[in-house]
């Protein structure tokens, strides 16, 4: 029996847009990865230097309130954030598609009562229920990656179920049916490879979403707390000082924005290289 497999994204030349948002990810990615090597001061060390001070030679990002390095706590905060990120979406993705599989095939029933349960779901913003759950939950960065990791389910879980039932329709899955292949393996043998490019194109969409979801509830105090050093926490301390110490806003705002960039690049280009026919659509 023969499937109908498309080309890989990754064989296929990548364009420009791509390689951009490839390099910048990278280098976010080394930064934060190396952080402790590449921090001048510890991130958490009070006095460092004079409290508030703009940034210079000895300080390049200037340093908060307490006289923490900024740059210090830029650097350490990466692999903070990436981390909520990467985690929240990895679960958030493994979760929302099992629950998209066994919508699409395993019966009518069960497929009703999961859709439902999803488009119920799916009505509230992500944010919100990342605030409700922290709010129920507790602060902390276990709870904050457990929020958003669930506020993602939803939207992980309608994908799948689309992309799957679009499969199951397909004459190769009837024949396989036909040959009393099991739906387990049917699915994993045969529906995965063909779906596994579009769902990895939109865990890479996501992880924009997750990043930025971390920051607000660590902005609002309900995320990282101090005084360890994720993005949004360090936006959090300096809102106080936007007038006298802007730097304290717009170094971790910039890592943030460059972060997001990066990511939205990746995979705004990867789904144009799935479906083609998106080309040239925003």
């Amino acid at each position: 029996m023969s499937t109908t497999t498309e080309v890989p994204v990754w064989s296929r030349r990548l364009p420009v847009s791509v390689v951009f948002g490839l390099a910048l990810a990278a280098l976010v990615i080394a930064a934060s990865l190396l952080s402790h090597y590449l921090a001048p001061f510890d991130p958490t060390r009070m006095a460092a230097g004079p409290r508030l001070a703009a940034p210079s030679a000895a300080h390049l990002f200037g340093t908060d309130e307490f006289g923490r390095d900024l740059l210090s706590r830029v650097l350490v905060g990466g692999r903070l954030s990436l981390g909520i990120g990467i985690t929240a979406v990895v679960s958030g993705l493994f979760i929302g598609g099992l629950i998209g599989l066994i919508a699409a095939f395993a019966g009518r029933a069960v497929e009703g009562v999961l859709l439902r349960l999803i488009d119920v779901l799916y009505s509230f913003p992500d944010t919100l229920i990342a605030l409700a759950l922290v709010a129920f939950l507790g602060p902390g960065i276990e709870n904050a990656t457990l929020a958003i990791a669930i506020s993602l389910v939803p939207f992980y879980a309608r994908v799948t179920y689309g992309l799957a039932a679009a499969e199951r329709v397909k004459p190769y899955i009837e024949a396989a049916r036909l040959a009393g292949i099991r739906s387990s393996r049917l699915v994993r043998v045969h529906v995965m490879p063909n779906i596994g490019q579009s769902l990895i194109v939109m865990g890479t969409l996501g992880f924009s979403s997750a990043i930025l979801s971390a920051a607000g509830l660590s902005f609002l105090g309900l995320g990282v707390q101090p005084p360890s050093p994720e993005w949004g926490a360090i936006l959090a301390s300096g809102r106080n000082y936007i007038n006298k110490a802007p730097w304290i806003l717009i170094f971790p705002g910039a890592a943030i924005c460059v972060t997001v960039l990066s990511f939205n690049l990746i995979g705004d280009s990867l789904r144009d290289l799935v479906d083609p026919r998106r080309k040239g659509r925003p």
